[in-house]
């Protein structure tokens, strides 16, 4: 399973994909039975449309069984969000993955010191997936002695993929048109290995999606 670990668009492939719902979707989705995988997290960006409810809609939703991952959640220097209110923000939902044993999905913009920091002073448990990574080599080793797993998408440095081990790699489309499938394969060339190597999506889910893979 080719396993598309952050989109913003609705797949109809057969190959599952964590799709990141705003808080308004999430609202209509989780009132439904429609099926799937989400991630719904408080985006650096949009701090300041957090409040109590928005931290109290999380805890509600991520209780249902489709609710995958929260995130994305990060910090991100190029916004005029104080970074200490998002490092505020950032700690309550790594707080809140850790109490639901659920991964996050991070958007780190510039803040990759400040988020390797958090790493060694909470020491989470949960997957921590950097998503969209487009650092270099060294930021890349970096990211991975923290204890960070990182996801590729259509835009990448080759050299920070085949640097990254297999169980700490990860695909994604994100807002792309770009399929799935051809990031696989472009990632499984850089990796010199068969494109099923490239499991750790489906290693991580494999357990909560029991009643879609047999």
């Amino acid at each position: 399973m080719l396993v598309d670990i952050h989109t913003h668009k609705q797949t109809e492939s057969d190959n599952p994909s964590i799709r990141n719902l705003t808080f308004s979707e999430a609202e209509k989705f989780f009132s439904t039975d429609r099926k799937g995988l989400f991630s719904v997290g408080i985006h650096p960006w949009f701090i300041n449309e957090y409040s109590k409810e928005t931290i109290e809609n999380l805890i509600k939703w991520v209780k249902d069984e489709r609710f995958f991952a929260i995130g994305e959640c990060g910090l991100d220097k190029n916004v005029e969000i104080p970074l200490d209110q998002q490092i505020l923000v950032f700690k309550e939902q790594i707080q809140l993955s850790e109490r639901v044993c659920k991964p996050l999905i991070i958007h780190c913009v510039g803040c990759f010191n400040e988020l390797f920091d958090l790493k060694k002073e909470l020491n989470p448990v949960q997957t921590w997936i950097i998503h969209g990574f487009r650092g270099k080599p060294e930021l890349a080793k970096q990211a991975l002695k923290a204890g960070c797993a990182l996801s590729f998408g259509e835009h990448y440095n080759s050299e920070s993929v085949w640097v990254t081990p297999l169980d700490k790699l990860f695909a994604e489309t994100d807002e792309s048109s770009i399929t799935i499938v051809e990031i696989y394969n472009q990632l499984a060339t850089i990796k010199l290995c068969n494109i099923d190597d490239l499991n750790a999506g489906y290693v991580l889910i494999k357990s909560y999606l029991k009643h879609i893979i047999t």
